[in-house]
């Protein structure tokens, strides 16, 4: 969907900003990129929709040169989002969501009932479109930027650090709802980010740049975690490589067993068989339980095995119904093989 060929950027004050960048992101994917201040991925993302322009090389969306089209009818094509929203303040969020829609010649009652849509679609509450961005949390100002971005249905989606103002509950909830959107709508997105994890998270082929604009190394995330192209990838990744790569990983194929009866330790359920706690048989304590489905990570059953008082991790359906227990050995088994096919692939 976009190619970069031998892109170049260099500002009138002598810095460059992106070197000799060649790159493709591919249709229906996320593509993430990160770095350092400086690394030129902010730049990088603004010159496809032509925010800037580059000194040289080729930038191509969907086959076409973005320089030889009209720079405003390319923005209105591309969905755009930043951080803090960037909302405008005396509109209201049914209008703000209708801007792209309106400037392409959409009467308003149909650009007003494509933006009631999208509210629903990006989880706000049919009356929130009445009420101006600063009766909103900045949350829910993320997802009005989203859906804005959404409003024209454009093919490929340009976000730029959004989630970066919000704090790390909020920033959790965004990125499960993009996560949902994309598998809902399979947009091209190009995501900057500064926060590794986060773009472990989302991206399907996360692209790493050094300062001086230099792409240094542009895999899946698995591959990516499990061999690093140099000492710069696996600083910038950081030492705890191999948690994120279990964080990759689901609970699906690890085997589960009936809940123990006659421990120290039982696990107690509802009338619904849905877990409630750990109880101690001995002294009447209790524990707290997170009970994990198939769809959670190998991170995720690892920490609650430890903090679990019998290592076991309870296994729920999609209902919340207890289906059984895993054991923390089964679990690190899984995670060794996790470890051992990713540096597979990669090789």
């Amino acid at each position: 969907m976009i190619q970069f060929d031998a892109v170049h950027k260099r500002f009138p004050n002598g810095t460059t900003a992106v070197h000799d960048l060649s790159l493709e992101m591919p249709e229906g994917g996320v593509t993430v990129l990160v770095g350092s201040s400086g690394c030129g991925k902010t730049t990088t993302l603004r010159m496809i929709n032509r925010m800037i322009e580059p000194t040289s090389g080729t930038i191509r969306v969907n086959g076409e040169d973005v320089t030889r089209q009209d720079a405003a009818e390319l923005r209105r094509s591309i969905g755009y989002v930043i951080q803090q929203a960037g909302l405008f303040p005396h509109r209201t969020v049914l209008d703000n969501i209708a801007t792209v829609p309106l400037l392409l010649g959409w009467n308003r009652k149909k650009a007003r009932a494509r933006a009631a849509e999208l509210l629903e679609t990006v989880g706000l509450a049919a009356d929130a479109g009445k009420r101006y961005p600063h009766q909103l949390s900045g949350g829910q100002q993320q997802r009005v930027g989203v859906a804005r971005a959404l409003a024209a249905d454009p093919p490929v989606l340009l976000m730029d650090e959004p989630f970066g103002a919000v704090d790390p509950v909020v920033r959790t909830q965004l990125q499960d709802e993009l996560l949902r959107l994309q598998k809902e709508l399979n947009k091209t997105i190009v995501f900057v980010t500064h926060d590794v994890d986060e773009a472990v998270r989302l991206g399907d082929r996360i692209a790493i740049f050094r300062t001086g604009g230099h792409l240094v190394q542009c895999a899946p995330p698995a591959e990516l975690l499990a061999r690093p192209a140099d000492d710069f990838v696996a600083d910038f990744l950081g030492a705890e490589r191999g948690l994120k790569l279990l964080s990759l990983r689901t609970l699906a194929g690890v085997p589960q067993g009936p809940a123990p009866e006659g421990g120290a330790w039982s696990l107690v359920l509802d009338a619904g068989r849905r877990p409630l706690h750990w109880a101690s048989k001995s002294t009447d304590a209790e524990l707290p339980v997170r009970a994990l489905k198939d769809t959670d990570s190998l991170l995720s059953a690892l920490d609650e095995s430890i903090a679990s008082p019998t290592g076991l991790v309870a296994r729920v359906d999609a209902e919340g119904v207890l289906t059984g227990v895993s054991s923390r050995d089964d679990i690190h088994v899984h995670a060794g093989q996790a470890h051992t096919e990713a540096r597979a692939v990669a090789a």
